[in-house]
């Protein structure tokens, strides 16, 4: 019998990603410096180093991470990305890889997205009603949905958990087209992005709708063109779900226009806008940060929190973006938190970390 001879790069990379694993990290940085290489991972939205390498090692490191994921080895001039499906601790493993030239050669950063977890919808928020809010609005038969936040905020998790359920629920063929795919799921329909192929955003969307879909869900909106024909595809009797990165839930009408769809048609298919965001929990046995003794240690400790946009909001808020006097009420991120951290839910320090208004607004 022949065994495998595996390097030792091979055996760093897996020991790297078996310790971010077991931490429940979110992100790998490999980062390199002037003399070194630095390797840290994400925590509850803090970056904690873990390991310092050779350069020379470094850049093994990161071509071993590129073929794995079916990347151009030779290529350090432009940015690359990639992901992986792995067995990591008996656990299947999806790793998303981004690769940036510096100053100091190239970086990498792996996203980590265990396959087999998947938060059940009634724990999508911290707030219950919420929950209820969003399962609703797939009830609707045609129009377009946006869920908005930065990187990290837990917006694909949403969609994921939310298109899982609709299925199950309401018996509904659902379509995905993203780029990559990140979880890989039986009761939906998912088409990858491949730009060489010709599988553009656009050209992926023109041919889903001629494979009679109930739901599509467009992994982001990140140009005119995909903007267009996610608009029309709502228009012709579909219910379209989608993710911006803004800042706020206003954001979004405020950037359909500005990728070029007309007031008009905005108005016919904008049924909700989310904003999301991902805050620390207090841990009930401890004050401040858990130690490593703690029962709770390790396990996830965030939940997501919501400010939603819909009905009367929503109208309000077109009619503000086309230059007219209007008062909005609904409960924004900036309250949600404070209501949280009030009822002891949210740690304080997450208010300094997520809410950006001024105190005087």
């Amino acid at each position: 019998m022949v065994f495998p001879i595996v390097s030792s790069i091979e055996l760093l990379a897996n020991r790297i990603v078996s310790d971010a694993a077991r931490n429940q990290a979110t992100d790998i940085h490999i980062m390199p410096r002037k003399k070194d290489t630095l390797v840290q991972l994400r925590l509850s939205n803090k970056l904690v180093p873990r390991l310092t390498l050779p350069k020379e090692e470094c850049d093994q490191l990161i071509a071993h991470f590129k073929f794995e994921a079916n990347m151009d080895i030779g290529e350090r001039r432009r940015p690359q990305s990639g992901a992986i499906i792995s067995e990591v601790n008996g656990q299947l493993l999806g790793l998303r890889l981004s690769t940036l030239p510096s100053n100091n050669r190239e970086s990498l950063v792996i996203r980590l997205l265990p396959q087999q977890e998947q938060i059940p919808f009634y724990q999508l928020s911290l707030f219950p009603d919420m929950t209820r809010k969003l399962l609703a609005l797939l009830k609707h038969a045609h129009g377009l949905i946006i869920f908005t936040g930065p990187t990290g905020s837990g917006k694909s998790t949403t969609l994921y958990s939310l298109l899982n359920e609709t299925a199950h629920l309401f018996h509904r063929n659902v379509i995905t087209l993203e780029d990559p795919i990140e979880k890989n799921y039986d009761s939906v329909l998912q088409v990858q992005v491949n730009e060489k192929a010709g599988v553009t955003y656009a050209a992926g969307l023109k041919a889903i709708l001629r494979h009679d879909p109930d739901i599509i869900m467009v992994g982001e909106i990140r140009d005119s063109e995909t903007a267009k024909i996610a608009v029309r595809a709502a228009l012709t009797g579909h219910l379209v779900l989608s993710t911006m990165h803004t800042r706020d839930a206003k954001g979004a009408v405020y950037r359909l226009h500005e990728f070029g769809v007309n007031w008009l048609e905005v108005e016919q298919t904008l049924i909700a806008v989310t904003a999301q965001r991902l805050v620390e929990l207090t841990c009930p046995f401890c004050e401040g940060d858990c130690s490593p003794y703690c029962y709770s240690y390790g396990r996830w400790k965030r939940a997501s929190v919501f400010e939603l946009l819909a009905g009367k909001n929503l109208g309000l808020t077109l009619r503000g973006a086309k230059g007219e006097n209007v008062i909005l009420n609904y409960r924004t991120l900036k309250q949600v938190i404070r209501k949280g951290i009030a009822l002891g839910y949210i740690k304080e320090s997450e208010y300094d970390r997520l809410v950006y208004d001024d105190e005087t607004n």
